[in-house]
């Protein structure tokens, strides 16, 4: 199961439209439409906002695993501090299909955030 199967099954369980996503991320519904059929890359500036609007962890927004742990603690942690595009304006983009290389550049986007709030 590949980002975008992941995106549409989260957004599903959200029951929020392809177009509320969009309109919360501040793109067009085409992109985000795109990176749900997985025809582009996510830009990695959307993925911790991407996991702030499932309530996940961003890990999971790469995983394979059938059982996606919820994380609101850590999700209200990146809207507390208001961490967003402007944070990521340097982003790159990222295609991961290895549940390994999601850990790591989970970790790695995860010790990220942290030393942007001290």
């Amino acid at each position: 199961m590949g980002v975008g199967t992941n995106l549409k099954k989260l957004r599903s369980k959200t029951k929020l439209s392809q177009q509320e996503i969009a309109d919360m991320l501040g793109l067009d519904r085409n992109t985000y439409t795109n990176w749900e059929n997985e025809a582009t890359d996510i830009k990695s500036q959307y993925i911790p906002k991407l996991a702030e609007i499932f309530q996940v962890k961003i890990q999971d927004l790469f995983d394979d695993q059938k059982d996606t742990t919820y994380n609101n603690l850590e999700n209200a942690d990146l809207k507390d501090n208001s961490i967003g595009q402007k944070d990521f304006q340097q982003g790159i983009i990222i295609n991961i299909t290895d549940s390994e290389a999601a850990k790591v550049i989970s970790s790695q986007i995860q010790e990220l955030i942290k030393s942007l709030k001290k």
